[in-house]
């Protein structure tokens, strides 16, 4: 005879339903709301998911179609600060000729289930509504309250999103004093005994620009010595070979310090790339931290081939490390010379906390319990997340959305990459881990 506990899902399994069915919606993030598809029908999904379980949320519109789903579950004692957990559903743009799925197919191929936001993070998104779902239908109840929010417009820069909530309706977080959100709890494996987990405890400012180049317009066929295109290429081009002093925060010192425990070699701390080069797949990710960085990323000028444009626009993605922001501007400005003019489009601070409190050691103890070989450790993200909004509500901020992965894998090349993919086994790995760690915390 089969019981009533025996007979509810195991959220292992059906977080795989739950992410493919999110993947299979796209919800794809342009920059511009007249060629974003929105957020509205993965809210909505995730609405629908939540009132199956008896969990009402509310849905708050920032533009048609750009929508956020914010819920809170009752926690056993309500006089404790509650815990945020946030996610995104937008995912940025995927061209279906690169892949080799459709990216919003949600294919399970190879042990991984493919599509655009796998681990940027629609992973992360099934993970939490599996556990809640579970908890809901098995009478769990947390030890405090906690807090669900599933953001628009992470990708470009929150405004539709995270800043949106946090300007026009803080009162859905209210008693919120810390959150967890995404890239962070992912496995680095040392040896088949030992493998870090990397919690995000700081992560870089963003400082997105546009330079701007004046000139002379003219015909093309001309001599011509003030041209715009010219010298905002060159400009472009001394940004982009430009590389800037190393700096060592705290957190990157505290990761480097695990790192060198156990590889088993020296860390140099003014020459910390010598030890971040033996570090493999996610070298590139951990180099970004140790320095300010700009990279050109658009070009525009022009109307006609044979015509010498007035005026010539290059978008830069700069990313500044903590304290950094106003040396970063001056830098640039040092780059580009006096004629070339700095416009802001995106200016968010960079995050730093420490490593250290009851949430730290909730999330080593979860990860422990799944996996004997976990070692958690500091590090900091070199992109940005919704973090940057929530904590102007004074939300002490970490990024752990754990996953186990294969020692192969280049896990920081899917961000944003072609084949995005989430391991099977590591979401099923991230589900247990959340839920003792949500019990526990």
């Amino acid at each position: 005879m089969t019981d009533a506990v025996s007979a509810v899902p195991d959220p292992t399994d059906e977080v795989v339903e739950l992410c493919r069915d999110l993947l299979r919606i796209d919800t794809t993030n342009t920059g511009d709301n007249a060629t974003s598809v929105g957020e509205r029908l993965a809210a909505e999904y995730v609405a629908e998911k939540l009132a199956e379980v008896g969990v009402e949320s509310t849905l708050l519109e920032s533009a048609p179609g750009r929508a956020n789903l914010v819920a809170r579950i009752p926690g056993a004692d309500p006089g404790r600060p509650a815990l945020l957990v946030h996610g995104h559903l937008d995912v940025v743009p995927a061209d279906a000729d690169e892949w080799s799925v459709h990216p919003f197919s949600g294919e399970v191929r190879d042990g991984y289930l493919w599509g655009r936001g796998a681990i940027d993070m629609k992973d992360f998104d099934a993970m939490v509504l599996a556990v809640v779902r579970h908890w809901q239908r098995t009478g769990v109840r947390p030890p405090r309250d906690i807090v669900l929010a599933y953001t628009a417009d992470e990708e470009a820069g929150s405004d539709y999103g995270a800043h949106f909530l946090v300007e026009r309706h803080p009162d859905l977080f209210d008693g919120c004093a810390e959150a967890v959100g995404e890239v962070g709890g992912f496995s680095y494996t040392v040896d088949d005994a030992t493998r870090l987990y990397l919690i995000e405890t700081a992560e870089k400012g963003i400082d997105w620009l546009r330079l701007h180049a004046r000139g002379r317009p003219g015909h093309g066929s001309m001599m011509h010595d003030d041209n715009a295109v010219t010298a905002l290429a060159e400009a472009v081009a001394r940004i982009g070979r430009h590389r800037f002093p190393v700096v060592v925060t705290d957190t990157v010192r505290a990761f480097l310090a695990e790192v060198g425990d156990v590889l088993g070699i020296e860390v140099d701390p003014d020459d910390p790339e010598t030890a971040i080069a033996k570090l493999g797949p996610i070298a590139n990710m951990i180099g970004a931290s140790i320095r300010n960085t700009a990279n050109p990323t658009r070009l525009a000028a022009g109307y006609k081939d044979n015509v010498i444009p007035g005026r010539a626009t290059a978008a830069i993605d700069c990313r500044s490390l903590p304290g950094q922001s106003e040396l970063l501007e001056r830098q640039l400005r040092e780059l580009v010379g006096p004629h070339i003019d700095i416009e802001y489009i995106h200016r968010q601070p960079a995050l730093e906390t420490t490593f250290d409190g009851a949430l730290v050691e909730a999330m080593s103890a979860a990860l422990r319990a799944e996996d004997p070989g976990a070692r958690a450790v500091p590090y900091m993200l070199s992109g940005g997340t919704d973090a940057k909004a929530f904590s102007r509500l004074g939300i002490r901020c970490f990024g752990f959305a754990p996953l186990r992965l294969p020692a192969d894998l280049n896990f920081s090349a899917l961000f944003h990459g072609i084949d995005e993919r989430v391991p099977v086994d590591g979401l099923q790995f991230g589900v247990r881990v959340l839920d003792r760690f949500l019990r526990s915390c």
